[in-house]
């Protein structure tokens, strides 16, 4: 028998975005926060909720049910806000709930569907199936558009 060598897991938070069940990469996420009003921001796009204050820094926080196109949320105090870092920059993910940490072989992650439409294709990089449950792993940088990035 030969030694095998271990597996790199990637580590995943799990969250639900209406009835789906979503993930990002764990060493993206610098915290989570429970549900605080968002100040509007003027010519923002659809799915921008607005903007708070993080310890003095302004934090952008993008709905994630209508960033992935689905009604926009009604958030209450049961929502909360996964603060993850972008391409240089901390944004808010507004979300349902955050349901679990997953650890995940890379042979774990599946390709998504050429069925599905190209916006989602677009920042929904791979599919897993945990236990049943069929989860997006979405790609961050993907997330927002090149003047969102610069915008936020």
């Amino acid at each position: 028998m030969t030694e095998q060598s271990p597996i790199a897991l990637r580590e995943l938070i799990s969250f639900k975005v209406a009835a789906q069940e979503y993930c990002v990469d764990i060493m993206s996420v610098r915290e989570i926060r429970g549900w605080t009003p968002a100040t509007p921001l003027p010519s923002a796009a659809s799915f921008v909720r607005g903007v708070i204050n993080l310890r003095g820094a302004v934090l952008p926080v993008v709905d994630m049910a209508a960033r992935l196109g689905m009604a926009a949320s009604e958030p209450t105090e049961r929502h909360v806000i996964v603060v993850v870092w972008i391409e240089g920059q901390l944004v808010g993910l507004l979300v349902d709930a955050v349901c679990d940490i997953l650890a995940v072989a890379p042979e774990g992650l599946q390709p998504t569907p050429d069925l599905a439409s190209s916006e989602v294709q677009s920042f929904v990089e791979a599919l897993l199936n945990v236990d049943g449950r069929m989860i997006g792993l979405i790609d961050l940088s993907s997330l927002l558009p090149p003047q969102q990035t610069q915008a936020a």
